[in-house]
């Protein structure tokens, strides 16, 4: 896939726990960018946590708050933008990733993603009860879109912060 102009943003994508926010906040530092949190745009909009959200108005109405804040995310100068694991379930959030960002899927094995989950106590409304089973039937539902958009796959387990924006940049630089 051809990489995309300089002036695209980077969108970090990927199941929770794979390392979005922490590679994203690295990176948009490394980068003098700003770094833009779909989930944070999210709750600033709609002025409650995405639990709420779910709870009271449901997933769709979520997944149209959060198409929103993707296009809010993409649509100024060049950004880093960690998205939310499900930002891939719809067909228009692919296609503005595909034509505005160098998008970067992080990935990591189910089991460190639940152990990373669990150093983080978040509530995750898409995550209760059995974690590993959910973030399974998730990786399920979801890789091949991630796969289907993504420039570069980058496995995080065992690797640092540091390394997986390095490679990132690396790669954002080839022609």
């Amino acid at each position: 896939m051809p990489h995309p102009p300089s002036h695209h943003s980077i969108a970090l994508v990927g199941l929770s726990g794979a390392g979005k926010s922490a590679v994203g906040h690295l990176l948009a530092t490394r980068l003098g960018w700003p770094l833009l949190d779909t989930d944070a745009l999210i709750v600033q909009s709609a002025g409650r946590e995405i639990a709420q959200i779910f709870a009271v108005e449901g997933e769709t109405h979520f997944r149209d708050i959060e198409a929103a804040a993707l296009h809010q995310a993409l649509e100024g100068r060049p950004a880093v933008v960690a998205t939310g694991g499900g930002i891939v379930l719809r067909n228009e959030n692919r296609a503005l990733l595909r034509e505005r960002a160098f998008v970067v899927w992080l990935d990591a094995p189910t089991a460190a993603l639940v152990a990373r989950l669990q150093a983080h106590n978040q509530e995750r409304p898409l995550l209760q009860g059995d974690a590993a089973a959910r973030l399974e039937a998730l990786r399920t539902a979801r890789a091949a879109l991630y796969a289907e958009i993504a420039v570069l796959r980058i496995e995080t387990e065992h690797r640092t912060v540091e390394a997986i924006c390095e490679e990132v940049m690396r790669n954002m630089s080839r022609p």
